[in-house]
């Protein structure tokens, strides 16, 4: 045991799961869409649904989305910074049988069109644990840099990507394979031991089968 699992993260309460968590869900919601949000939809399920606008779990989700760190001083005024912004947002609740009780699924969509649904799941502590992109399975916590890549279901695409790595000199700490259907669409999600050069990336974005290549590091601010 260490200090953090003592004391809890540095943040704005009240809450390290409902406050902090959630700040953090918002967060690595806002680098996986790559830019802030021109609208963000965002269902609380379970504890998060029913004790959230009291722990303010509401307010951390969007101050996540502005890109606002779990103790940012200006997270209570989540809202009023997202309006100036010109980020709309709408707040419902969703039922997930099974799902942990604090989760969130936040349909978003970029200033251009781009759009992405993730579920995420705080854990405690302010840790969090992302659940599903855009319907997909998977199990990413941002700790480490992590690439998220939907490509075609058929034979040497997970070469194609484990190799690019090794040429790169990337060294793969977990991977998770997931698709919906044989031959229909699959994610890969790889998390690194070090950041990844945008060379791979780009490399990996040309590869045919590749439908799209998402980058997260959080550590990079």
């Amino acid at each position: 045991m260490n200090i953090f699992d003592i004391m809890g993260p540095i943040m704005i309460g009240p809450s390290s799961s409902h406050t902090a968590g959630a700040a953090r869900i918002g967060r690595v919601a806002r680098h996986l869409l790559g830019c802030q949000p021109a609208k963000a939809s965002i269902l609380l399920h379970g504890s998060f649904a029913a004790t959230g606008q009291g722990h303010g779990t509401d307010k951390a989700l969007v101050a996540g989305l502005l890109n606002m760190a779990p103790d940012d001083p200006q997270l209570p005024y989540a809202f009023d910074l997202a309006r100036e912004a010109g980020m709309a947002v709408t707040l419902g609740k969703i039922d997930l049988p099974g799902a942990h009780p604090n989760t969130a699924v936040l349909d978003l969509t970029g200033p251009k069109g781009e759009t992405l649904e993730v579920r995420g799941a705080s854990l405690g502590g302010g840790r969090v644990r992302m659940e599903a992109i855009d319907g997909l399975e998977c199990s990413f916590t941002g700790d480490l840099p992590t690439l998220i890549i939907r490509n075609q279901d058929r034979p040497g695409q997970v070469h194609e990507v484990t190799g690019a790595l090794y040429r790169w000199n990337v060294n793969i700490a977990t991977m998770q394979l997931r698709r919906d259907a044989r031959g229909g669409l699959a994610v890969m999600v790889l998390e690194s031991d070090q950041p990844i050069d945008p060379e791979v990336i780009a490399h990996l974005r040309s590869v045919e089968g590749i439908v799209r290549v998402t980058y997260l590091d959080m550590t990079e601010g």
